[in-house]
């Protein structure tokens, strides 16, 4: 297990006192711009966090379980966290959240804030982070488990399913279904890495079926029905002979279906429908959209199970893989 960073690690490599560094990274007392860039570049790049309670505490950690994930506004990720709820309600740890936004920057800072406070253990959604998080994260000397994406190298534990793959497969059936003229409707590709990798795994798919995207349509913000509509909308003005969408979760499918509804289109039989996630408001649509159910509250109740026996055990990394194998739920739109 790699060792925590300390003040003097710091003063070594920046080569000014401990006092200097402690003085530095609290924000008291004096010393030049050119000093003090030197300790936080030092400090930055051994991975350090502060620690804002050891020195009021006998123990170096408390019954915090820190939980990082990108979004609470979508049932998606409240899923996830139930699942976490309602193992550590059970034991003397407490989750505390924080939310990034799908920034890798803004996850840096919670990360830091996070281990700042010295927890027990950390849950984090993802496999992406910037070097400085992994760093922090690797050096924390606690149990970390990333969760939701195995498609990449865990810091320690890992749960979650394979998002590449579950594209590949939606798209294998599809095409297998006779589709030909097939369109993708998409947001935060870039930034949010699982949905990237199920469009990567989707094209993979068609193009060894001999096919591939007819028409795209990607957008900014949060996924809404309104946004699924609109993007639908403008996907088939452009592109009138397509004959199928990939959608890359259900809300923005849902909002497929009620464009299709409201113009007269026939699903399946003039468009077929699919999304991601397999979640519930889907049983209360018109017709049941295709989906991939991905397994988010296991995902968590699992998480949160192996993080309560991490911190009951003296080996705190146990490099634990689950991977969970998505499941394509056809419903009545393919």
């Amino acid at each position: 297990m790699a060792r925590r960073p300390t003040l003097k690690d710091i003063a070594q490599m920046a080569r000014v006192s401990e006092m200097t560094v402690s003085r530095v990274l609290r924000g008291k007392g004096e010393a030049s711009p050119y000093t003090c860039d030197r300790v936080r570049d030092a400090a930055k790049t051994l991975g350090y966090v502060p620690n804002q309670i050891a020195g009021s505490l006998s123990s170096n950690r408390v019954n915090l379980i820190g939980v990082i994930v990108p979004s609470v506004s979508s049932s998606v990720f409240s899923e996830v966290l139930t699942g976490i709820i309602n193992v550590l309600k059970k034991t003397q740890l407490q989750p505390v959240f924080g939310v990034t936004g799908y920034d890798l920057d803004v996850e840096e800072t919670v990360v830091r804030q996070m281990l700042s406070w010295q927890p027990s253990g950390l849950i984090i959604a993802g496999l992406e982070h910037t070097d400085a998080a992994q760093l922090m994260m690797e050096n924390s000397g606690i149990p970390i488990a990333e969760i939701m994406d195995v498609d990449g190298d865990p810091i320690d534990m890992n749960i979650g399913i394979s998002h590449e793959k579950a594209g590949f497969d939606m798209g294998t059936l599809i095409a297998e279904k006779g589709y030909t003229n097939i369109g993708f409707i998409g947001t935060k590709i870039h930034t949010d890495f699982r949905a990237g990798k199920r469009f990567t795994g989707f094209k993979k798919a068609l193009k060894q079926a001999g096919l591939s995207i007819v028409g795209q349509e990607f957008y900014t913000g949060s996924s809404t029905l309104r946004i699924g509509k609109d993007a639908t909308k403008k996907l088939l003005a452009r592109n009138p002979s397509l004959d199928c969408i990939y959608y890359s979760n259900d809300l923005l499918a849902a909002g497929g279906l009620m464009h299709c509804i409201a113009h007269d289109i026939s699903v399946p039989a003039q468009l077929g429908l699919a999304g991601f996630n397999g979640l519930e408001l889907r049983e209360g649509l018109p017709k049941l959209t295709a989906t991939t159910n991905a397994f988010r509250e296991e995902i968590g109740l699992r998480a949160a199970q192996m993080i309560v026996a991490a911190t009951q055990s003296e080996t705190k990394r146990s490099h634990e893989s689950i991977t969970f194998d998505s499941k394509i739920e056809l419903g009545d739109t393919l």
